[in-house]
């Protein structure tokens, strides 16, 4: 069986949970589930704690290297922009976090400070700013509730009425599912 202590699990040991198929470390008890945590921080999920086992070192490694291989994505923790109060009250929090090895919080704080930067400090990202989107094709289809048969997509609503028509006259179906989809480009800024 799992070798953990009264009540689960000690605190920051990594273990694997089977159901979600990931490696995590674990937190503590939230009721009658474990809440696990991402190695290298992100969001908690929660698992059965009679489902859970110590992490295989080679499940640690593989879930270390996942977590190495996200943030090197993102190019390493961004920067604070020189005289912003919010971007240095944000780093601030990574900074603390980063001090009590809270890898979940510091992942929290470089997210709020990329989303604060790319929101105010677009010109000092070297991002252009874009205007308005503008709405370029939409389809439409319909899919029938009783049967697997479906319009397909199409490109106004005309032609997927028609569709319900002749397959209710067919089968007698009477209810349909209709979904709508637009896609918008946004305008790029002249440079």
């Amino acid at each position: 069986m799992t070798e953990h202590i009264e009540g689960g699990f000690e605190t920051g040991t990594v273990v694997y949970d089977p159901r979600s198929d990931k490696v995590g470390e674990y937190q503590g008890k939230a009721g009658p589930h474990a809440l696990l945590r991402p190695l290298g921080g992100g969001r908690e999920w929660e698992a059965r704690p009679e489902l859970l086992r110590p992490a295989t070192p080679t499940e640690r490694l593989t879930a270390s290297l996942r977590a190495a291989n996200s943030r090197s994505l993102h190019g390493g923790p961004p920067t604070p922009v020189r005289d912003c109060a919010a971007c240095a009250d944000l780093a601030g929090l990574r900074d603390a976090a980063r001090a009590r090895h809270d890898g979940s919080a510091e992942t929290d704080a470089n997210v709020l400070l990329r989303r604060h930067q790319r929101r105010y400090h677009t010109a000092f990202l070297g991002l252009p700013e874009y205007t308005a989107a503008e709405y370029t094709a939409a389809e439409y289809e319909m899919s029938c509730t009783h049967c697997p048969a479906a319009s397909g997509t199409r490109p106004g609503p005309a032609e997927i009425e028609e569709w319900q028509s002749g397959h209710a006259r067919e089968t007698g179906h009477t209810r349909y599912r209709r979904a709508f989809t637009e896609y918008a480009a946004p305008n790029r800024p002249e440079r």
